[in-house]
């Protein structure tokens, strides 16, 4: 089935709203509900919600730059990052749908904890935090969530087109 250019601008306008939409209202009854609370833990500890401000990326990297660092870094690079991003998805429209979806993902979780960055003084906002197993993910939100589900999209995308080419099969 083709899927025209207007279809792709729409359903990567949903991705946007929808997510950005989520992260931030999450982050707002965050913010309002659990900031002044200890962490609450559900599920017999395997969900916990723990209010933080990171001021890293992903799993805190970063976090011990200097604020000047992390707003070159965190903010302005990530923010060129979003433009660029957000350029190729509206003007190279016609690539394959699920990997048009995967950077959509990607893109919609940059924005939200750009937001963050741009109106908390370089922090964002995380909240979720889960125990897998022996293992306890680090503190998380929504964005994150969109981010990281962007690329292992992307990551599967990858891996099955590497399967399916004769080249590698032949290599």
């Amino acid at each position: 089935m083709k899927v025209n250019r207007l279809t792709r601008m729409i359903v990567l306008l949903a991705v946007l709203v929808a997510c950005v939409g989520c992260d931030q209202v999450t982050k707002s009854i965050a913010t309002q509900k659990l900031a002044p609370l200890p962490p609450q833990e559900y599920l017999g500890g395997v969900l916990r919600l723990e209010y933080v401000r990171n001021p890293g990326a992903f799993l805190g990297m970063g976090g011990n730059m200097s604020p000047q660092q992390r707003f070159w870094f965190l903010t302005v690079v990530n923010a060129l990052a979003m433009v660029v991003l957000g350029y190729v998805l509206v003007t190279r429209w016609n690539m394959p749908r699920v990997r048009f979806a995967a950077w959509a993902l990607v893109l919609a979780g940059g924005i939200g904890n750009l937001i963050d960055r741009v109106g908390q003084q370089g922090l964002v906002t995380d909240f979720l935090n889960l125990r897998l197993g022996p293992f306890r993910t680090g503190i998380f939100n929504v964005a994150d969530m969109a981010i990281t589900a962007g690329f292992a999209l992307f990551l599967w995308i990858w891996w099955h087109d590497e399967r399916k080419s004769p080249a590698s099969a032949a290599g």
